[in-house]
């Protein structure tokens, strides 16, 4: 079965929110929220799945991939995510999308590569999420999560960030002549 709909987010061409048919009955619902065919040209091979648990106020990224696709399913709590596109042939270059992703609500949010994504955990909040790639480090990059080139407004200035992600670059670190 293919999903209900999927819409591209924020005019960023190939990230796109999936919303997904949930089948419920006395017991709760049931969901499917991922199959390689709703990706096919992205996710064949070394797919690996993710789990992270971040406490209210904690905010991941942003980080980005050269080559890795991600596809986020928020499965406890709410989260602000954010995307932003770094592919400097594409037409939305340094374009940013906010949107508010909950566990009630069954969507996914497909990131290609390039485009750089984190969010903030509104409540405690857990994601799963499946990449196309296994997990080796050499692929992962980030970007200031207050990069003034992004101007992204997370609704907070004071969030939980990780060591790493308070030395991510800025986008003129990143792209030396903007």
């Amino acid at each position: 079965m293919d999903p209900v709909s999927r819409e591209t987010v924020g005019g960023i061409p190939g990230v796109e929110l999936v919303r997904l048919p949930a089948w419920p009955d006395g017991r709760g619902w049931f969901m499917e929220v991922f199959r390689s065919e709703w990706a096919p040209e992205q996710f064949t091979g070394d797919i690996q799945l993710n789990l992270s648990l971040t406490g209210a106020g904690g905010l991941r990224g942003l980080h980005f991939h050269r080559v890795q696709s991600d596809w986020w399913v928020p499965v406890s709590g709410s989260i602000r995510a954010v995307v932003a596109d770094l592919r400097p042939d594409s037409p939305a270059f340094l374009r940013t999308a906010l949107l508010d992703l909950s566990a009630d609500e069954p969507v996914c949010l497909f990131v290609p590569p390039m485009v750089a994504h984190g969010f903030l955990a509104l409540t405690d909040a857990k994601l799963l999420y499946a990449v196309n790639r296994f997990y080796d480090g050499t692929d992962e990059q980030g970007v200031a999560w207050d990069d003034p080139t992004l101007a992204v407004n997370w609704g907070t200035g004071q969030p939980v960030l990780s060591e790493r992600d308070m030395k991510n670059p800025g986008v003129k670190d990143l792209f030396p002549g903007l």
